[in-house]
């Protein structure tokens, strides 16, 4: 199956600085969620949507579109060959200035399909590199942000204090953070299942303005 991503607009040349420098960011935003006609698939509309509106030169993936075992099965003593989607996921996260994840927050953490895809992608060589000998390793990532837009039914305040928020700290700080991407903020929402109309639309109105601030 074809990689699902296009450049959704050819945007104007932005002046962002006192030397008059012409400087577009490049975002690629990732829909995790496995299911369409979702809430999540609302979000990517409306967050794509405002980057559109911001002049940013965007690209997508959706992840359930992609055709990947999802399955690590030689993990890191072997070498499992790349499909073709894979090979042009990391040639898109190698092009973004920024990456923005759309997933719901399952079993307090996040999709099967999200933690295959980055099993599968963020691969020692392409995303971080150990040192011989040592416990340290090279982040081969940097200088790219990201922002992760997680939706729950669980009340954000318990997921924060009682939980602690494993998702997010994996995200964070095991995944991106661990290969040089940062900042990392993120965005979470919920819950969703008791939520009336109008906070839906509220939430989609904030996601569309985060798109719209991105330069």
């Amino acid at each position: 199956m074809p990689l699902h991503h296009k450049k959704l607009i050819r945007p104007l040349p932005l002046i962002t600085d006192e030397r008059n420098r012409i400087m577009v960011k490049k975002i690629l935003v990732i829909q995790g969620h496995p299911v369409n006609d979702t809430f999540s698939e609302m979000l990517f509309k409306r967050y794509v949507k405002g980057a559109i509106q911001s002049g940013a030169d965007l690209k997508t993936l959706i992840l359930r579109d992609l055709s990947f075992e999802l399955n690590f099965r030689t993990g890191y003593r072997g070498s499992q060959t790349l499909e073709p989607d894979l090979v042009e996921a990391q040639q898109l996260i190698a092009w973004a200035d920024h990456l923005v994840f759309i997933y719901p927050n399952w079993w307090s953490t996040f999709p099967a399909l999200v933690k295959g895809f980055i099993d599968r992608t963020f691969l020692p060589g392409f995303a971080f590199r150990y040192r011989k000998g040592s416990l340290l390793w090279d982040r081969l990532l940097p200088g790219r942000s990201a922002r992760l837009i997680v939706t729950m039914d669980t009340p954000v305040w318990y997921y924060r204090l009682v939980y602690k928020r494993p998702g997010h700290n994996a995200m964070k700080h095991g995944i991106l953070e661990f290969c040089g991407i940062k900042p990392v903020r993120i965005t979470t929402l919920g819950p969703i299942k008791t939520s009336s109309e109008s906070q839906r639309l509220k939430w989609l109105d904030k996601v569309e303005t985060l798109g719209q601030k991105l330069l």
